[in-house]
C-alpha cells in the first residue's frame, strides 16, 4: 500500500511536485508514465525516504524495494562474496530457482559463485532486478527494468511482473508488454506538477490521454480566437475619449490580459519539433567494410567470418539477440577493439559518430552548454536552439551533465551526435531510457539525418519508421533487405 498527500517537492527553484498525491492499495500494479525530466525517479526515491518531501505525507506498509535505472553504487551488491549471497541472503531458494532467473535475464554466462562486483553496469542492473524477484518485497519500485534486455528477455521479466503477488509501480516504455496486469496508470504531468491518476491499464490510459489533449487544444484554440476578437473590439474602442468609454476599454483590456495569462500551455505532443541539422562531410562510396572478422573471448568465438559494408547515406539495422556479437561487431567497426582475424576497410573520410547507453564519453561536471561547445564551432545562440530543439531550453543549458535522467542523457546524446558532421552515424540502442515523447524527437531529427546510419534496436517500431534498406542478422552472418 502507497499513500501520497498533499506532496510539494522541489529542486533547487525547480517545483517537481505541488500539492499532489496519490493512492495504491494492496496487491495493485501502476505504471509511472511522465516526460524524462518529469519528476519519475524523484518519486521513487521519496516513496523509498531516500529524498523528504518539503510539505506532504507519504506512507508505505511494508518493506519497499527500488531498483533503478542504472545500478552505480549497491552496497549490499559491493560487499557480496558471490551472486548467490546477494540474491538470496535468506537461502529462500534453490539453486535451480535462482539459475533460472539469471538466465532468463540474460545471465546464464554467471555461476552462483561468481562475485557480483565483476559485472558490467547493465549486468548489474539485471542482477538487481533478479534480487528484487527472488526476494518479492511488499511494495516493488522498478525504474525501466527492461532496459538492457532484448525482446525475449522483456516479455519473460513483464510477465512474471503480471504474476507479482505485492503492490508494483513500474517505469518502462514496454508498458505495453504489461498492459493486461495494470490496475492504473500515474501519470506526472510537467505543466502542472500534479499526479494525475488513469484508472484501468495502459492501452486504456493512451486513448482517455489522447482525447484529453485534443479537447484541451480545442479549448486553446477556441480561446485564442475569441481573444482575438476581443482585441478586435478593443482596438475598436481606440477613439473613444468619454470618461465612461475609457473605463470601459481598460475593463476590456485586463480581461485581455487575465485571459491570456490563463490560457493553458498546449501540450508537449500537440507542438511541431523541427531540428535543422549540419550536412554530413563528404565521404565516398563506401565508408567503412568488414572482410571475414574473427573474434573470441577465450574459448567463445563471438564472430566468424563477417563480412559487412554500408554505403554513403545507407542505413542499416544490426539484429540478433543479446550476446550475438552486436555490440562487438560495432566495437571493431569504431575501431575500439581490434578483430583477431579479417580486416577493416575505412574510406580515409570516414567520421563516426557513436552513441553509447553507457555514456562513457560525458564529463559530469561540465553543463549542458559546455559539453555542446566543447564538440562544435557553432555560435552560443545556434547551440542553445538546438538544444531547445532537445526539450533543454532557458536555464537548463547551465544543468550540469550529471544530474540529468537516463532519458535527458540519451537526448544529449544524440544532440551532440547531431550538431557535428559526421557521415557515419552507429547508433546502439538509443531508445534507452526514453519516453514516448522524446523517443518521437530523436526519431524525427535522425529521420532528418542524411549520412549512413548503424543502428542497433530492441524497439521494432523504432526501426521501422527509420525505414533502413538493409538488415544485417547475427549471429548467421547475413545481409538481407529490409
Amino acid at each position: 500500500m502507497i499513500s501520497v498527500r498533499d506532496l510539494s517537492y522541489a529542486y533547487g527553484r525547480e517545483p517537481i511536485f505541488s500539492g499532489t498525491g496519490f493512492y495504491l492499495g494492496k496487491n495493485q500494479k501502476a505504471g509511472l508514465v511522465g516526460a524524462n525530466g518529469a519528476g519519475k525517479s524523484t518519486l521513487f526515491k521519496l516513496i523509498t525516504g531516500e529524498e523528504m518531501p518539503d510539505e506532504g505525507k507519504i506512507e508505505v506498509g511494508g518493506q519497499v524495494l527500488l531498483v533503478p535505472q542504472e545500478v552505480k553504487r549497491d552496497p549490499e551488491m559491493e560487499n557480496s562474496t558471490t551472486i548467490r549471497k546477494y540474491l538470496d541472503p535468506r537461502n529462500q531458494k534453490e539453486d535451480y530457482e535462482l539459475l533460472r532467473i539469471i538466465s532468463k535475464l540474460e545471465l546464464a554466462q554467471f555461476n552462483l559463485d561468481s562475485r557480483p562486483i565483476n559485472l558490467s553496469g547493465g549486468q548489474k542492473t539485471k542482477l538487481a532486478i533478479a534480487r528484487a524477484l527472488v526476494q518479492e518485497p511488499e511494495v516493488l519500485l522498478l525504474d525501466e527494468p527492461t532496459n538492457f534486455l532484448d525482446t525475449e528477455g522483456k516479455k519473460w521479466v513483464m510477465n512474471f511482473l503480471g504474476r507479482y503477488p505485492n503492490t508494483l509501480i513500474v517505469v518502462s516504455h514496454d508498458l505495453n508488454l504489461l498492459d493486461s496486469k495494470i490496475d492504473k496508470i500515474l501519470e506526472i504531468n510537467l505543466q502542472t506538477k500534479k499526479i494525475d491518476e488513469y484508472a484501468g491499464n495502459y492501452s486504456s490510459y493512451v486513448k482517455l490521454k489522447q482525447e484529453k489533449e485534443e479537447l484541451l487544444v480545442r479549448q486553446i484554440h477556441v480561446q485564442e480566437r475569441h481573444i482575438i476578437q476581443m482585441k478586435k473590439g478593443w482596438l475598436k474602442m481606440s477613439h473613444v475619449k468619454s470618461e465612461k468609454g475609457v473605463r470601459q476599454k481598460l475593463q476590456l483590456e485586463r480581461r485581455i490580459e487575465k485571459m491570456e495569462e490563463n490560457l493553458p500551455s498546449m501540450p508537449p505532443e500537440a507542438k511541431k519539433i523541427k531540428v535543422k541539422l549540419p550536412e554530413p562531410s563528404w565521404v565516398g562510396e563506401i565508408p567503412i567494410m568488414a572482410k571475414k572478422l574473427g573474434k573470441a573471448y577465450g574459448t567463445k568465438k563471438v564472430l566468424t567470418n563477417v563480412s559487412f559494408d554500408i554505403r554513403r547515406g545507407e542505413r542499416i539495422a544490426l539484429l540478433g539477440s543479446n550476446g550475438a556479437g552486436k555490440s562487438t561487431l560495432i566495437k571493431i567497426l569504431m575501431g575500439i577493439l581490434t578483430a583477431d582475424e579479417g580486416e577493416i576497410i575505412r574510406d580515409e573520410k570516414l567520421s563516426i559518430g557513436y552513441y553509447s547507453q553507457e555514456f562513457e564519453s560525458f564529463d559530469f561536471g561540465k553543463t549542458l552548454l559546455e559539453s555542446v561547445k566543447e564538440k562544435c564551432q557553432l555560435p552560443e545562440g545556434v547551440i542553445r536552439a538546438q538544444l531547445g530543439r532537445f526539450l533543454f531550453s532557458g536555464e537548463r543549458v547551465f544543468q550540469k551533465v550529471g544530474s540529468l535522467s537516463g532519458g535527458e542523457k540519451t537526448r544529449l546524446s544524440i544532440a551532440l551526435l547531431l550538431v557535428q558532421n559526421f557521415n557515419l552515424l552507429i547508433l546502439d540502442e538509443p531508445t534507452t531510457f526514453l519516453d514516448v515523447l522524446s523517443q518521437r524527437l530523436i526519431l524525427e531529427a535522425l529521420k532528418a539525418y542524411r549520412g549512413a546510419m548503424i543502428i542497433v534496436s530492441h524497439t521494432p517500431e523504432f526501426i521501422e519508421e527509420l525505414k533502413p534498406s538493409r538488415k544485417f542478422l547475427l549471429p548467421e552472418n547475413k545481409m538481407v533487405l529490409m
